[in-house]
């Protein structure tokens, strides 16, 4: 049985950051700062409950009748509690005899073009703990990209405005990063599990390795670029967030009303048409979160059973990171240009190129991944290459001006060289003409 190693960090990670926000609010407190220290609770306890009502709400706490459990949930101890009910079960897993067992049918990665399927006794005890596991992966993601990604945004935001990194602030900030491209690798790993749940998925230090460059230089890069053009332009500053955060809250939806596909009912059996509406808004409302930041690794697609788009897209991929590049490059030549004087001994023009850079290095990491590193590469219609090819085809294509405008063009330049080619040759015959004429009249 597998080491419940991702729910001890999930459970590290949570507390740390809780304790060091709530550390934090109280020196803002005592330093007369009271909108910071609102702030900093607001977006530490907030999470907070969302990952409460997540753990309660998987592992159906409210229709098993466990008041106990959820007195502890409302006292905010959810996760402790959870993860000691984990580390119980691992330790006493296989002392006793498991009466009833499940049998689980997976597919073995293609060897030579060929696949062999594998059936998998699963006891009760590997089952409960991989629900706790895919809960606390889920719980990861939502205080990673409802919480961290806020308070890292706020507490970097504070510091461009005091010119000063004291040492519990930069503390809570790394904590804060860390707990972002945690969520962030959790939710790669969730999309790998989820798209590709026939399959027997083991996933490669390298990998891990990669989703965590990845991550990293995409979600430092994001948010130092807020934070700048928060700085110079702050009234602009809510319209950008906005416009991002509602285009992708947005989006599933509408793919949904396009497809016109029936209203799902089959997420939970007890909840109403108006509890799955709800459900289904804190789900899209978590898919906008998370592309505030970064590629979401999980594509919702609300017209599917499951809620998860398990095709691979290259081309929403591209569009993402091509459009996210530009953005970004545009908000640094707005900080550029109105940049003030607390910037005045920051060299810009390297920190813009040292920011363009890292996010070029996260796209690479991401390639590498996509290319070498992925579990599931060999499953793939297509490679991220040949994907990418065909895209910047596909723009080559629509960017090149169509076939007949060229021969018009070409016409027109023709015609043009023949009238200039006839006008000069009558201007050189009425000058051989000259002559003569001045010849007779002088005559």
């Amino acid at each position: 049985m597998k080491f419940p190693g991702s729910v001890l960090v999930s459970l590290i990670l949570f507390v740390a950051e809780t304790a060091a926000a709530l550390c934090l609010s109280g020196a803002y407190r005592a330093a007369g700062d009271r909108m910071w220290q609102w702030l900093t609770l607001l977006f530490a306890l907030l999470p907070c409950a969302l990952v409460q009502l997540s753990l309660v709400f998987i592992h159906r706490d409210v229709s098993r009748d466990r008041p106990l459990v959820l007195l502890l949930h409302i006292l905010q101890l959810g996760p402790l509690v959870r993860c000691v009910e984990v580390f119980y079960i691992y330790f006493h897993a296989g002392r006793v005899e498991e009466p009833y067992v499940s049998i689980t049918k997976k597919r073995q990665m293609p060897k030579d073009g060929y696949s062999e399927e594998i059936e998998k006794e699963v006891g009760q005890a590997e089952g409960k703990l991989c629900t706790h596991r895919s809960a606390f992966s889920r719980a990861s993601v939502i205080q990673a990209f409802l919480g961290s990604a806020p308070q890292l945004t706020l507490q970097l935001y504070i510091c461009v405005l005091q010119q000063e990194i004291t040492a519990a602030r930069s503390i809570f900030m790394v904590l804060s990063l860390l707990s972002i491209v945690y969520g962030a690798l959790r939710c790669n790993i969730l999309a790998i599990k989820i798209k590709y749940d026939d399959y027997d998925v083991s996933v490669k230090p390298a990998a891990y390795l990669c989703i965590f460059m990845w991550r990293s230089f995409e979600i430092a890069t994001r948010v130092t670029v807020l934070v700048l053009f928060s700085s110079v332009l702050q009234i602009w500053t809510l319209p950008v967030v906005l416009v991002n955060f509602f285009g992708f809250f947005f989006y599933p939806w509408i793919l949904f009303w396009q497809s016109k596909s029936p209203f799902p009912e089959n997420i939970e059996k007890a909840l109403s048409r108006v509890g799955t509406t709800i459900v289904l808004c804190l789900l899209t409302f978590l898919y906008a979160g998370i592309n505030m930041f970064c590629w979401s690794a999980v594509q919702v697609k609300l017209n599917d059973p499951d809620l998860i788009n398990k095709s691979q897209n290259w081309y929403r991929l591209t569009v993402y990171y091509m459009l996210r590049f530009i953005e970004n490059a545009f908000l640094l030549l707005m900080w550029y240009v109105y940049k003030t004087d607390i910037y005045l001994y920051v060299c810009a023009p390297l920190l813009v190129l040292q920011l363009l850079i890292g996010y070029c290095m996260a796209v690479l990491f991401m390639l590498v991944f996509y290319q070498f590193c992925h579990p599931c590469k060999k499953l793939f219609s297509s490679s991220i290459s040949e994907g990418l090819l065909s895209c910047f085809k596909f723009l080559c294509f629509i960017c090149k001006p169509p076939k007949s405008t060229v021969l018009m063009d070409k016409a027109e330049m023709k015609s043009e060289n023949t009238d200039e080619a006839w006008s000069s040759s009558k201007t050189i015959d009425s000058q051989k003409g000259n002559p003569h004429q001045s010849a007779s009249s002088n005559a």
